[in-house]
């Protein structure tokens, strides 16, 4: 979804069309657009799939529209359709509820319009298809929703004629949530004039003629500080510390090397990883930390989920799937046994509503998933009383350098 020059999914305002089969969402969210996004059908069920689209949208910037299935299927691969629309529900940062402007208003919105009051996600209750409605005669008319309902909250359109669709985009920019977030990535850290290291590895498991995104956007976060931020291997750490007239504010490191970077980086140094600066960012660092500790309970036989918010080629070196798992038996083990935990893994939307089997869950640092759905896992985990942790977390614990891998996050 976008290459290096576009703004990464994960930042974008997730904007989710919900209704019943039939109501014009697929209809809607290309009128919306201005271009043929979805396939649309006077048959039911024409939406089998979620579809994504992330695109520039004035005046709301960058986006992603989400057209989902119908919530009203029915049968065995219907109900399946109703789960990937329900999927859809923890991510979206604004709901669009679709419903018929020519038909009386239906129980399926009240619903809908309650489980996003509760979930706290903004939502407008879109009446569509209003050409049609026009058109019955006088007596029909009298169930229909009535006609000077609007309260900022509803809306009568038209997909088919282009009706109050400016207008839709306007109410949508409206409920837009604000642009603070809760913690910035790394500019409350530094001060201008900074300087910050940031450590590199080129390995087997580094993407080809590119940085990571969560490195892309520390570089990014450094450079609207003020800062500068220096980029090295981990093989020319020493020598690059060494090259500096005063030491840096910081050093930010791929948390897989965090043992070697620990042992250069001088105590003074504050030193923490890209991982953990995504904890903070998308997630909730205490929380992280603290269920961190549960690897230090692990037996053989426990189960622990590791989760990828992306769906990568795994490589024969992979983090989630390799590197994670062995660390993890050789800590838990002792010089005569490894420990043998039962992994299962997870990648891109695919997260279980049912976690409580768990002795852990072990996440990614979530670069490509918005902000919502991290809290929407993380919330599961809280609710249910299993511990999580993330890569970088658990890395530097394993380490024995955690206290001093979150300690720069004490003074703001």
């Amino acid at each position: 979804m976008g290459g290096m020059n576009q703004t990464p999914a994960g930042e974008r305002v997730h904007i989710a069309f919900f209704g019943r089969r039939n109501v014009g969402k697929s209809s809607l969210m290309n009128a919306f657009t201005g271009q043929d996004l979805s396939v649309v059908s006077p048959v039911e069920g024409t939406t089998t799939d979620a579809v994504y689209k992330a695109m520039e949208l004035w005046p709301l910037g960058p986006v992603v529209l989400i057209d989902t299935p119908g919530l009203d299927d029915t049968g065995e691969l219907g109900e399946k359709r109703v789960q990937k629309a329900k999927q859809v529900m923890r991510k979206a940062d604004i709901a669009i509820v679709v419903a018929e402007a020519a038909s009386p208003p239906q129980a399926a919105e009240r619903k809908l319009i309650l489980e996003f009051e509760r979930k706290g996600i903004p939502w407008l209750l879109v009446y569509n298809k209003e050409d049609l409605a026009r058109e019955l005669p006088a007596e029909q008319k009298e169930d229909l929703p009535e006609r000077g309902m609007d309260d900022k909250r509803t809306l009568r359109v038209s997909a088919k004629t282009g009706f109050h669709i400016r207008e839709l985009k306007e109410r949508v920019a409206a409920l837009l949530p604000g642009e603070t977030v809760e913690k910035p990535l790394i500019g409350d850290l530094l001060s201008r004039g900074d300087t910050v290291v940031l450590v590199v590895p080129i390995d087997a498991g580094a993407p080809k003629g590119r940085l990571i995104l969560p490195q892309q956007q520390v570089i990014r976060g450094v450079l609207e500080a003020g800062a500068s931020a220096l980029v090295c291997r981990d093989s020319e750490l020493e020598e690059t510390l060494q090259k500096l007239v005063s030491p840096p504010r910081l050093v930010v490191t791929d948390s897989q090397v965090f043992d070697r970077v620990g042992r250069i980086v001088p105590e003074s140094v504050p030193l923490t990883s890209f991982s953990i600066l995504m904890a903070r960012y998308k997630g909730d660092l205490a929380q992280l930390a603290e269920g961190a500790k549960a690897v230090e309970r692990l037996g053989d036989g426990d189960r622990v989920l590791i989760c990828e918010g992306c769906t990568h080629h795994r490589q024969c070196e992979d983090i989630g799937t390799v590197k994670i798992p062995n660390l993890i038996r050789r800590y838990t083990g002792n010089q005569q046994n490894v420990c043998e935990p039962e992994f299962s893994f997870t990648s891109g939307t695919e997260f279980p509503t049912d976690v409580s089997s768990y002795k852990l869950v072990v996440h990614c640092g979530g670069c490509m998933l918005n902000r919502r759905e991290m809290q929407y896992r993380l919330e599961r985990c809280r609710e249910q009383g299993v511990p999580v942790t993330n890569y970088g977390v658990l890395i530097a614990r394993l380490n024995g350098i955690l206290e001093r891998a979150v300690g720069i996050f004490k003074s703001v």
